[in-house]
């Protein structure tokens, strides 16, 4: 049979080849966009700019063909909704810190940061191989949704107070915006805690509706004034010693991506995670520098306010451990995994931290 004779009865032609080319191409890689809702001001540039790179990142790695557009806090939905605009399918995914939604259930907490619990490190070691994603995503199916690493502040600051904490009873009556669970661990210790977003903290601070706030660090501080208003700046924020941020996403459309963009997608979040803590690494010393030189006042927890806050985070613990099997589960998960874990710092990590810190001091 001639050449030209057997490309005409097998159909393998130029024309053949790409009809059987082209729908497997087609199929592999549909054309998605979707919506991503965050908990940040867009003048956060690092966490709402953490969501921003994610998307950024999916739609490099796909050509295009998975679209991903972001939106700041109260363009969609407020701050404090992502939860309920991912799960009920107003928009695919969120970027969000979960502690936000423990009012839903304490387990929440878990997502971002516990009080007293692990750092940075420690924290993101035990989600991605502690075993703590899987718990957590079990945890979330019943809102139906999962979540992808996508952030991490690092240790965070104890806030900005109009007046000095000198002992436990001047935390008493004080209206204190603080997020998540440590709210509960203030409550305890006779503060009055205030669950507020971003944008809507320097506002009542200014007009004395609170007496105090925390946010993040100093370069995201510095961005939202608190300095202007309330110059005793203090630390640690022990209710957040290593708080993860994560993409929240729809659990039927999660389902519904082909394996291949679920890759993507999660690896596209470790970059933001990446990102943001090498971000805050930069950019908070400098920050803290320009605060200090007008005149913010930097100030540690007296050590009697650290172990009466100790006491009572782990009282609460082991309250709500009594009453809810889901936070025990990942409570006694996490805590395991991080004693472990401290264990192994203070042999090199911590000794050699201190030593290095008291150094640079030059």
């Amino acid at each position: 049979m001639k050449r030209r004779d057997f490309i005409k009865v097998t159909g393998l032609g130029v024309a053949g080849a790409a009809t059987v080319a082209a729908p497997a191409i087609a199929q592999s890689m549909p054309e998605l966009k979707w919506r991503l809702t965050t908990s940040w001001p867009k003048s956060l540039d690092t966490l709402h700019g953490g969501a921003e790179l994610m998307a950024k990142a999916v739609g490099e790695a796909t050509d295009n063909k998975f679209q991903i557009q972001t939106f700041a806090a109260g363009e969609i939905v407020p701050g404090l909704q992502v939860l309920d605009a991912v799960q009920n399918g107003t928009v695919e995914m969120g970027h969000t810190a979960p502690y936000y939604y423990f009012g839903k259930d304490p387990t929440f907490t878990f997502g971002s940061a516990v009080p007293f619990g692990p750092n940075m490190r420690l924290n993101q070691a035990w989600f991605m191989l502690g075993g703590g994603k899987d718990l957590l995503n079990e945890f979330y199916k019943s809102y139906n949704v999962t979540s992808l690493l996508a952030g991490n502040t690092g240790c965070q600051m104890g806030g900005w107070f109009r007046k000095e904490i000198n002992s436990v009873d001047d935390l008493k009556g004080l209206k204190f915006r603080i997020g998540g669970f440590a709210g509960k661990v203030m409550q305890k210790l006779g503060a009055v805690p205030q669950q507020l977003a971003g944008g809507d903290i320097y506002p009542a601070l200014e007009k004395g509706t609170i007496d105090a706030a925390e946010w993040v660090g100093p370069y995201d501080d510095e961005k939202l004034g608190f300095y202007k208003v309330a110059p005793n700046y203090y630390f640690p924020g022990w209710w957040e010693g290593g708080p993860m941020l994560v993409a929240m996403i729809n659990l039927d459309k999660w389902n519904a991506l082909p394996k291949h963009y679920q890759f993507v997608l999660e690896q596209a979040g470790h970059l933001a995670n990446n990102w943001m803590m090498a971000r805050y690494d930069q950019a908070n010393p400098i920050a803290l520098k320009k605060l200090l030189a007008v005149g913010t006042k930097l100030r540690p927890f007296p050590p009697a306010v650290m172990e009466a806050s100790f006491k009572a985070a782990k009282e609460l613990h082991a309250e709500v451990s009594a009453t809810n099997a889901n936070f025990k589960k990942v409570y006694d998960s996490l805590t395991s995994f991080s004693n472990n874990g401290y264990q192994w710092f203070q042999v090199a990590e911590v000794g050699y931290d201190n030593f290095m810190a008291r150094h640079s001091q030059a």
